[in-house]
């Protein structure tokens, strides 16, 4: 489903005279909700330490976010599109600053979890806004570098977390590392207040509230049996039982939204081939990049020895490479060349690649993980502005918020499966390798539990082994999720060739 062509004219007339700058200001704020998806992963240590968080409690600091964020982002980009989105960026910088301040003071695990609940509404919010403005201000002409530059906002935001938190951490407290938000959304309430347009749909659509109450039930269903599912096993009743919840309601919701005239998500954009490669390829990075930076972290910490900020700088040429090859531009010069299909195929096989250095030349030496982080960010740099334009382009700009939902909701889906999943098979795989009296919620307490140094280094290599396992999973399942992507991209494009050009297509 596409916009007529005056539909078209008429959300985009020309590109706003300040459009560069608003940019700036909305990657700012898209970078700092991306961080925190990332920047607890280096401060794992200090939070076992200082608040005396088990691995369930912590798992459950990381993903009270994204489980809170995943639930509303359906809801926040319907927000927008009908109520304005200057409006709910503007409250969702502000629910995130004080999110921010209240996580950073808390006292105990249960506080900080409650925070990061609150940062994850203001995070739906600025996910969806974000992007939506892009759409908005930039002409057809700019509108791809724009987007371009927005996507590779949004990877360095999983990439510069922990090197982020690890500074912080090596001269701070853990709580500045949720302190320091505040200032940014401070300046970018400023900056929103005085720069970006207000946009909206004009199409005059009621509110479709009884759409927003199951999407944002069934997601956050979901995306809680996907997360406590290592926790309780995935054949537990509470489990079984959460995911049968989510997703009977979310078929209630779709139901529902086929059968009302202004509904919230049109499931017109899921007939769409392009989009639906797209966003399967966006699920499946953020699978690979949210479980294996969490490994990540953890191997760079209990099995290598280092520090937060070591780590943190030890995680840093991803960041750098994808910034110095979307800097150049050689993704955007690739996809006219190649196509979007096999732009993104070959970004996600480098991905999947990196991955696999990381699990096989890693283990013992920094030497093998640099050059996994290198072709890590190789293949992000490539694959996800490809994914990002393909996405927007089968989308109606006047829809731009609930696109953007739809992709950040599947995005945040793949995050929490990455840390659920890998996760799992790291706590499979080290469970199976360690004495079952040793067993404990995390590896600090299998350490300390053990009885000698010979014991300690089976613990270690036990872990490490896991890590492994691990990181070659999410190696897999990224290099599957780009040959689906560029299979269903390539049909689309065949499907619309035959469209446009049915006689030659004949012939």
């Amino acid at each position: 489903m596409t916009a007529t062509a005056a539909e078209q004219n008429h959300l985009s007339p020309t590109s706003h005279p300040q459009r560069w700058l608003i940019l700036g200001v909305i990657c700012l704020a898209q970078l700092t909700v991306l961080l925190d998806n990332t920047v607890l992963n280096v401060a794992i240590p200090s939070l076992t330490r200082e608040l005396d968080a088990s691995t369930a409690d912590v798992q459950w600091m990381i993903n009270a976010y994204s489980l809170v964020q995943s639930g509303l982002l359906l809801t926040a980009g319907s927000s927008a599109d009908r109520y304005g989105r200057k409006k709910m960026l503007i409250t969702g910088l502000a629910l995130f600053g004080i999110g921010s301040l209240v996580a950073g003071l808390a006292q105990s695990s249960a506080q900080l979890i409650a925070a990061r609940a609150g940062m994850g509404i203001g995070g739906a919010l600025l996910m969806t806004t974000t992007l939506a403005v892009v759409v908005q201000i930039f002409d057809d002409t700019e509108r791809v570098k724009a987007i371009g530059v927005w996507s590779t906002v949004s990877s360095l935001g999983f990439a510069v977390g922990p090197l982020i938190g690890g500074v912080m951490l090596d001269h701070f407290w853990w709580g500045a590392i949720f302190l320091i938000n505040i200032p940014v959304a401070v300046i970018g309430l400023v900056a929103v207040a005085r720069l970006v347009p207000e946009s909206r749909s004009s199409t005059g659509e009621r509110p479709d509230l009884l759409g927003a109450l199951l999407s944002t039930i069934g997601m956050a269903a979901v995306v809680y049996a996907i997360i406590s599912g290592p926790g309780h096993g995935w054949t537990s009743g509470q489990v079984m039982l959460t995911a049968f919840i989510g997703v009977a309601v979310l078929t209630g919701f779709v139901l529902w939204e086929l059968h009302i005239p202004y509904p919230m998500l049109d499931m017109h954009f899921f007939r769409n081939q392009r989009f639906i490669g797209a966003v399967a390829g966006a699920i499946l990075v953020a699978f690979g990049m949210g479980g294996s930076l969490f490994l990540l972290t953890q191997q760079l910490q209990f099995v290598l020895g280092h520090g937060p900020l070591e780590a943190g700088l030890r995680t840093a040429p991803l960041a750098v490479s994808v910034i110095v090859l979307n800097l150049t531009g050689l993704g955007a010069r690739l996809v006219p060349k190649l196509g979007t299909p096999v732009t993104i195929a070959a970004g996600m096989g480098l991905l999947a690649a990196g991955l696999a250095a990381i699990a096989l030349l890693g283990r013992d030496g920094y030497g093998g993980m640099l050059l996994g982080l290198v072709v890590m960010g190789a293949g992000i740099a490539l694959a996800m502005p490809a994914m990002a334009n393909a996405i927007m382009s089968a989308i109606p700009p006047e829809k731009a918020g609930v696109g953007a939902g739809v992709n950040g909701t599947l995005a945040e889906c793949g995050n929490g499966l990455g840390v659920a999943v890998l996760g799992a098979v790291l706590n499979s795989r080290f469970a199976a390798l360690v004495p079952t009296a040793v067993g404990a919620a995390s590896l600090p307490a299998a350490l300390a539990a053990a009885s000698g140094e010979e014991e300690r280094r089976r613990i270690t290599d036990a872990f490490a082994s896991g890590l492994e396992t691990s990181q070659l999973v999410g190696a897999a399942a990224v290099l599957a999720g780009g040959l689906l992507a560029a299979v269903l991209l390539r049909r689309a494009e065949r499907g619309e060739s035959v469209r446009a050009d049915p006689a030659a297509a004949a012939a």
